[in-house]
């Protein structure tokens, strides 16, 4: 299958079936996001939604942020990971928004990344959801299913996966399609066990064209039966070794 029908497979599918995806982060304004964004890295948007309410009342503008610091941030973010870093992170952004944004989130991607804590996949999360602009953030659920339907090849950084994605993607859908492969890797195309038995792109994905041909399937069998009898060996063994001890005794 060509790169161009393979895009067009997936855009076309998600189109379809989830026209109007978008982020599971909580939040209300440009500025809410952008710190929902920075304490993602790493965590789950389930544990962020679970700190945030009480984050956004305490500090729900720029100013008040920055008039903080760090180790009362902390107190309200302690159960995500890496908060010692993040909350010095939020502070130092929030500073830099006031002083050098007029407390008003930038959309321009080089100027996302001048603050703190904000790198390139958080930059292009802020641009592409809240100012509407043709990026697409990878992120390792990104990175993955990218990789594996076969829409990026040889992709071995974020920023190869990013430039294929943006290459060969309408420009229209990048913002979406990012949410699309979040939100497939997140529950259908998991890392340690995708779930092929019920995903509906196996027709036309690479990887499951891959694991799924007779030969794979041999060698995985084959696999298992090794791993068998090197079980049955071991507990042979096992009670040999048990047997020497009570004749010793």
């Amino acid at each position: 299958m060509l790169k161009k029908e393979r895009y067009q497979h997936f855009v076309d599918y998600f189109s379809k079936h989830q026209p109007d995806a978008v982020t599971e982060l909580h939040y209300t304004n440009p500025f809410q996001l952008l710190v929902a964004v920075i304490l993602s890295a790493q965590c789950t948007d389930k544990r962020i939604n679970q700190v945030t309410p009480a984050l956004f009342t305490k500090f729900p503008t720029p100013e008040l942020l920055a008039a903080s610091d760090a180790d009362e941030v902390f107190g309200y973010i302690r159960s995500v990971s890496y908060p010692n870093n993040k909350a010095k992170h939020l502070v130092g952004m929030a500073k830099m928004l006031v002083t050098d944004f007029g407390s008003q989130v930038p959309s321009d991607v080089n100027d996302l990344q001048k603050l703190p804590g904000v790198g390139r996949k958080t930059a292009n999360v802020i641009a592409s959801v809240v100012y509407d602009m043709p990026a697409i953030a990878v992120d390792t659920h990104v990175f993955r299913v990218s990789n594996r339907i076969g829409l990026t090849t040889k992709a071995t950084t974020p920023l190869a996966v990013e430039k294929q994605l943006v290459k060969y993607l309408p420009q229209e859908t990048l913002a979406i399609a990012h949410h699309w492969l979040i939100l497939h890797g997140r529950y259908t195309c998991l890392a340690r066990s995708p779930k092929c038995e019920v995903c509906p792109l196996t027709w036309f994905c690479k990887y499951y064209e891959i694991t799924h041909t007779e030969a794979y399937l041999q060698k995985a069998e084959a696999a298992v039966k090794r791993k068998a009898d090197l079980a049955k060996k071991k507990k042979k063994l096992d009670a040999i070794g048990k047997e020497l001890k009570k004749r010793a005794v």
